[in-house]
């Protein structure tokens, strides 16, 4: 397997962690990779802090979907973290932040489904750049991290890594920058928190 199709297969699996969380792919087999993951980076004791989280609790998934809910959806007194690029660059959902991200998808020959979320959603985003590493696109997918992603990234990251309950998703966001930032990078921060 070449560098870019393991890449790909990174973004596509941090998408899925992104995800709302569901028993159809967010069992064993799933959080085994999440391990091996982490532990290929040297961030084993972030894989033990979320195991311990799940193997605790009576009802793991739901304990995620109500984090999830409260960070990503409609926390009280506000989303704690929207996961939309244009709310933090154009301090409104939907905005020409969100056209550009569009425009930057046909530009490089890539559309959204008519029933699909906004296109500056992380998922999508994270799916986009899986592509992007499919097609070997380096420029492309340097581009627009620059431009699309890393510009609005940190302020999410920093929100979750603050704001999060369950370790999980401080973890995630974490990985998510390692694997999104420039070369510059040392290495796989283990979360301190």
């Amino acid at each position: 397997m070449s560098p870019s199709e393991d890449i790909a297969r990174v973004y596509r699996f941090l998408s899925q962690c992104m995800q709302y969380p569901d028993t159809e792919w967010m069992n064993e087999e799933f959080f085994n990779v999440l391990y091996n993951l982490l532990g290929t980076l040297g961030a084993l004791e972030d894989g033990v802090t979320i195991k311990k989280e799940i193997d605790n609790s009576a009802d793991p998934i739901e304990d995620l979907q109500v984090e999830y809910t409260r960070l990503f959806i409609n926390g009280v007194p506000h989303v704690v973290a929207p996961p939309y690029g244009s709310v933090y660059m154009d301090k409104a959902l939907q905005g020409t932040f969100a056209g550009n991200t569009l425009a930057f998808y046909r530009e490089k020959g890539f559309g959204m489904e008519d029933d699909a979320d906004f296109p500056d959603h992380l998922i999508h985003e994270l799916e986009f750049l899986s592509l992007m590493a499919e097609e070997h696109d380096l420029a492309g997918e340097e581009e627009f991290l620059k431009k699309l992603f890393r510009p609005w990234y940190g302020l999410f990251q920093a929100r979750v890594t603050e704001e999060a309950h369950h370790p999980y998703y401080r973890v995630i966001v974490q990985l998510i920058d390692f694997f999104t930032k420039e070369e510059e990078k040392d290495g796989f921060q283990p979360n301190k928190a």
